[in-house]
């Protein structure tokens, strides 16, 4: 799904979400995805008529059970170097293209969709290994306190 790919006529473009959320503890959210076993950020596509707050919150209740205020705009990802991606649904060829949020947790219990695997907060410090593509850049600004970023 994440190997790198070329972009052409045919290449979609399909906006999304991530949300930064962050415990107590400082600790950043982060979701082992099931269909390819990497961690990203939570977070999904905006669907047509859903504004980019809607789609955040609706994101992170399904993904993982939590239901969030969004709090700020932290950047717009787009570089195709680490976003352009195959679907193994349909074959096809997607740029994606993600509004990176912060929000604060206002209730739920922490539980994962038949898109995760697992859930897990992590020590800004130790953020696993494994992290999809397109989670790298944003997950890299955050960690070192940037906003505002367009990449």
């Amino acid at each position: 799904m994440y190997a790198r790919k070329e972009a052409d006529a045919n290449t979609r473009v399909r906006t999304g979400v991530a949300i930064i959320l962050r415990d107590d503890l400082g600790r950043i959210l982060l979701e082992k995805r099931s269909d390819c076993g990497l961690w990203g950020l939570p977070g999904g596509r905006i669907e047509p008529g859903e504004s980019i707050a809607d789609a955040a919150v609706r994101e992170m209740k399904e993904d993982t059970g939590l239901t969030v205020n969004i709090t700020r705009l932290l950047g717009v990802y787009s570089g195709p170097a680490d976003r352009i991606v195959t679907y193994p649904d349909d074959g096809g060829v997607v740029q994606l293209v993600d509004i990176l949020l912060e929000a604060t947790m206002v209730s739920g219990k922490l539980s994962c969709s038949s898109e995760s695997e697992d859930l897990q907060f992590f020590e800004p410090a130790a953020l696993p290994n494994d992290l999809v593509p397109p989670a790298k850049a944003p997950l890299e600004d955050v960690l070192k306190g940037r906003s505002g970023i367009i990449r």
